[in-house]
């Protein structure tokens, strides 16, 4: 394989095994867990792995939403964005640095991950980590998430710490 093009692949593992433990995690908790249950507490209250679905996108926006416009706007809008970036990051003109193509190979494996749920469990995607945050931003537990959802925030927050820390040099293109 050219160095050019294995450079523009490898991050692809990293989106690869995003979608490999979040979807494995989700059969874990359909197959273990009622929906609508707390199946395990772990450090008192803190930690709860609970089985919900999750009809919208983050925080619940978009429930009431009619069918159509989940489909566009649930579906082929991020089908549309993960096509979009998987060009971005394969084309031959691609000319992004390392450190970004391993933040959107994180993004693309979350961005996966959920669409997969909506895609085959009827706009369900499948949340389970409850964390207690004791009142921060008014949420007593956070929003119930999934792997995929941490994996969209992590590639959000690394993506802003590469951009604000960034020189600018392109030597590693």
């Amino acid at each position: 394989m050219q160095p050019n093009l294995k450079k523009r692949l490898s991050p692809f593992i990293l989106t690869l095994l995003v979608i490999a433990i979040d979807q494995l995690s989700k059969a874990w908790i359909v197959a273990a867990i009622a929906e609508n249950t707390v199946g395990y507490r772990f450090l008192g209250d803190f930690l709860a792995i609970i089985h919900v679905r999750n009809t919208a996108i983050a925080f619940s926006m978009g429930v009431g939403l009619p069918s159509v416009v989940k489909i566009l706007v649930f579906i082929l809008l991020p089908l549309l964005l993960v096509t979009a970036v998987i060009i971005l990051m394969v084309g031959e003109r691609a000319a992004i640095k390392t450190g970004y193509r391993w933040i959107l190979a994180l993004f693309l494996g979350g961005g996966v991950g959920n669409l997969i749920d909506r895609i085959f469990r009827s706009f369900r995607v499948v949340d389970f980590i409850s964390v207690k945050v004791y009142g921060f931003l008014g949420f007593e537990r956070w929003p119930t998430f999934n792997v995929a959802d941490a994996s969209l925030v992590v590639s959000g927050i690394l993506l802003a710490a590469f951009l604000i820390f960034d020189k600018g040099d392109d030597s590693d293109v």
